[in-house]
């Protein structure tokens, strides 16, 4: 997405967001799953980890220092009702500390009976600034202020840590202006809110009347607006300097006037909150705003809720990793953290989503020592009392804790979001829990090893997941042996999710998941009866997949991305390269039951007829390359293989996390030179900066797919200024010393900003000021196996271990090559 004007769509589109660039769209997210509580306690009692490197402080003194209930009310008349911030404390008991040990990995809730993003429109922004998910449109004489079209995000005044939305405007006569900001992620995740009233917290430097007041609205995904309310009607005042809530019902029908199209405003599926020019007083007013929910307009609440519980918290070299038990209260939105450098005083620097009870805490130095308490927030607003304090001190660290701190950190996301029916993770986070993207857990599956293998989780632990996900994927729709693009995380149903035609078997995704299954039927080889069914699971999902089917007919010369039990083949996609999916050709002619000619990989992953060449033209935009082998030199690297500049760096990982291409060469290419030469490329384009984005250069490279990626290839066009995390530092067994250098950089430089509750962003863009905390499971493994397979190799020696793998690769024509890579 280009830098947006300051004369932002805020009339025609105020759903802003990211947007998505990649083989296969991002997934539909609009609701978390549902577990009980006590189900989510057992679960975590049982996936903790020894105590050996975690430091808990001794239990703090009651009461604590300070925290707050509810504030009290002030009713007014409607439209709106304002809530003035009350200094009245209310001091509980905390929950008693655990009876067993601090863990390491601590997986967070698997529901929440409230669901955050069924309510909260912003709460806080990962960076202040611009804030990305907003625009701004003014016409003189009047005038707003704004950061390049941008609201603007400040942390010196705030209701939830650390920060909130600046507003300072002057509404002149015959001008305009309108300020709108947008749901994160709203409009292609498509949550749906709970309530019908929007409420928000205000500070104002003057006293708000109806004279002065500005206007809010909202508008929903169907480009409908919402009747226009001030802040204040009639009488009342909006008190200066105080935080006051303020609650406008904009899901009730307004009887006055009615939308005569017949399409009312949905508040349901509100995409954005807009405020707007009211009277023209010609004065100029500052208003700030935070938490921005949308409620139950009818229910009052002034109970706090329960304390979480059991916080621990682990020192790296700039930052603590919290962790603790979620509140038993079922009204929790949000937990806010406490920090102290006295272990006396307690400031609140920070606020987590009910659903994620873990939190990076960013000192940004060596020698830091700290202690945390957390307390919990209900949709009301009333706070908790604080929980038991822990502590720790952050300490240098040399490269290879740092590996061992991203492989962790990453691996969280498989590990603590998994499914409790499925033991598989959800496809992206935020999101929908319940939609399980098949490939990204195949992924998931070798980081699980890769884990096991660390002594993140114990090998029992690591059986227990793997068993309950084998059994899953054998109980789950499959069509012809394939598995679906994405599945029902409780039921194992196929998700149509990209449309009716979606409906059946993905060849891509199956691959992806074999892949993993193969690893795994490597690496657990215990003569025990746990890891023989996890062996004997693998090896018949593998043996069960139809390969074959997906060719279409006999004389096809290559296979077909998709089948769906109700229309066929329809969506006719071939399976060409240079892309992700070599995985499938390798795989459908190892196949021990339902292979294919080993001469498909020629004519299809390879092919060169004028169909294929055409294909590769379309997407490319580019005859280098078009018929599969390049040759040409950019940036004074050679390319074998691959269209134009190769393209996105995740071509040269998806197929090659159990793969392993050092030392062979087909007709074509090494393909560990030719991916080695794919970073080089990638990461000389960065350096070159054509476009002169903020933050590139060689600590700061990396051009793939992602949630706001643009072209993501290392070209001019398409590039929006996003770097993908994972695309360097899963080049790390390509480019070790390169990627390494880009991981100092993103942790010790870029870690407040992109470091977060399962490692490193999906992506970041300094240039548009995006650092929004998307993970996806496409993302967050292949940085965790490419990391290990660089320092072990494990992966790659648990996949090529596999019987079936190395006559496959002799038939393809594979030989033995120690070609030196080009490159430095």
């Amino acid at each position: 997405m280009p830098v947006r004007s300051w004369r932002a769509e805020v009339f025609s589109s105020l759903s802003v967001g990211p947007t998505w660039s990649m083989s296969f769209p991002l997934g539909l997210l609009k609701s978390t799953i549902a577990a009980s509580l006590e189900a989510l306690q057992t679960f975590v009692a049982c996936h903790r980890l020894p105590d050996s490197t975690i430091r808990r402080s001794p239990q703090a003194p009651w009461p604590p220092t300070s925290h707050h209930s509810a504030p009290a009310i002030r009713r007014l008349s409607d439209p709106s009702v304002l809530t003035a911030r009350s200094p009245m404390r209310v001091f509980a008991p905390c929950i008693p500390a655990a009876l067993f040990a601090a863990a390491a990995l601590l997986p967070s809730p698997l529901s929440a009976e409230v669901a955050y993003n069924a309510h909260v429109v912003f709460d806080n922004s990962p960076v202040e600034g611009a804030y990305y998910h907003s625009s701004v449109e003014v016409v003189a004489p009047s005038s707003v202020e704004h950061l390049g079209g941008h609201a603007e995000i400040v942390k010196d005044r705030t209701v939830s840590p650390p920060n909130a939305v600046r507003l300072h405007w002057k509404s002149a006569p015959g001008g305009d202006w309108r300020v709108a900001l947008g749901v994160p992620g709203k409009d292609w995740r498509k949550y749906e809110f709970d309530g019908d009233t929007l409420s928000f917290w205000c500070w104002s430097d003057t006293e708000i009347t109806a004279a002065n007041s500005p206007r809010v609205t909202m508008k929903d995904r169907f480009d409908n607006w919402a009747h226009p309310r001030t802040l204040v009607s009639g009488n009342d005042r909006l008190p200066a300097h105080t935080w006051v809530r303020v609650r406008l019902p904009f899901g009730q029908i307004d009887p006055f006037c009615r939308e005569p199209s017949g399409k009312p405003f949905q508040l349901r599926h509100a995409v954005s909150v807009i405020f707007l020019q009211g009277l023209d007083d010609n004065a100029e007013h500052t208003l700030y705003v935070d938490d921005i929910l949308v409620l139950d307009g009818a229910t009052a609440d002034t109970e706090a809720p329960a304390a979480p519980s059991h916080l621990t918290v682990r020192g790296y070299e700039r930052h603590c990793d919290l962790s603790w038990n979620p509140s038993p209260s079922p009204d929790v939105v949000s937990y806010r953290i406490h920090r102290s450098t006295d272990g006396a005083h307690y400031v609140p620097v920070a606020t987590q989503r009910n659903a994620w009870t873990r939190f990076e805490d960013f000192l940004g130095a060596p020698s830091q020592n700290v202690s945390y308490r957390i307390s919990a927030i209900d949709l009301a607003g009333n706070e908790s009392p604080l929980c038991e304090r822990a502590g720790a001190t952050t300490h240098p660290m040399s490269d290879e804790e740092l590996l061992d701190m991203v492989q962790l950190g990453c691996f969280r996301f498989y590990w603590e979001t998994g499914h409790p029916d499925s033991g598989l993770c959800a496809e992206i986070q935020p999101g929908n829990r319940n939609l399980i993207a098949v490939g990204g857990n195949g992924f998931g599956v070798m980081a699980l090893i890769a884990a096991t293998e660390r002594q993140f989780v114990t090998r029992d632990q690591s059986v227990e997941r793997m068993l309950k996900i084998v059994r899953f994927l054998a109980r789950a729709d499959r069509f012809h042996g394939a598995w679906p693009h994405f599945l029902d995380g409780s039921t194992g149903r196929a998700v149509a999710h990209f449309g009716p035609y979606d409906d059946g078997g993905d060849l891509v995704e199956t691959a992806f998941v074999v892949q993993g299954l193969l690893a795994a039927r490597q690496y657990f080889t215990a003569d025990t009866p746990e890891e023989r069914e996890i062996r004997d699971t693998a090896a018949r999902l593998w043996r069960e997949v139809e390969w074959d089917w997906y060719r279409k007919s006999p004389d096809s010369d290559y296979l077909l991305w998709h089948w769906s039990p109700r229309h066929g083949f329809v969506i006719n996609h071939p399976l060409i390269g240079w892309n992700e999916t070599m995985i499938v050709y390798l795989l459908a002619i190892a196949s021990p039951t339902h292979p294919v000619p080993a001469s498909l990989y020629h004519s299809g992953w390879a092919g060169q007829s004028p169909q294929l060449v055409a294909y590769r033209q379309n997407w490319g935009h580019t005859s280098e390359g078009d018929h599969y082998a390049n040759g040409n030199r950019y940036y004074g690297i050679r390319l074998d293989v691959g269209v134009g500049r190769g393209g996105e760096l995740f071509f040269t990982q998806f197929s090659f996390l159990g793969f392993d291409p050092r030392g062979l060469r087909d007709r074509y290419a090494n393909y560990f030179v030719n991916n080695r030469a794919q970073a080089f490329i990638n990461r000389a384009y960065c350096i070159e900066n054509p476009l002169q984005m903020a933050g590139y250069g060689p600590d700061c490279w990396g051009r793939s797919a992602g949630v706001n990626s643009g072209g993501a290839q290392p070209l001019p066009r398409g590039d929006n200024g996003t770097i993908s995390c994972m695309a360097a530092l899963a080049s790390m067994p390509y480019t070790p010393e390169e990627s390494m250098t880009v991981l100092r950089h993103f942790y010790r430089d870029l870690g407040p900003k992109i470091w977060g509750t399962y490692g490193f962003h999906d992506g970041f863009n300094p240039t548009q000021n995006w650092f929004d905390e998307d993970y996806m499971s496409l993302d967050q493994a292949p940085i965790v196996v490419m990391i290990e397979n660089h320092r072990s190799g494990l992966l790659w020696k648990m996949f090529m271990a596999n019987p079936e793998i190395a006559p496959a690769l002799a038939a393809i024509g594979f030989k033995p090559d120690a070609e030196v890579a080009e490159g430095r």
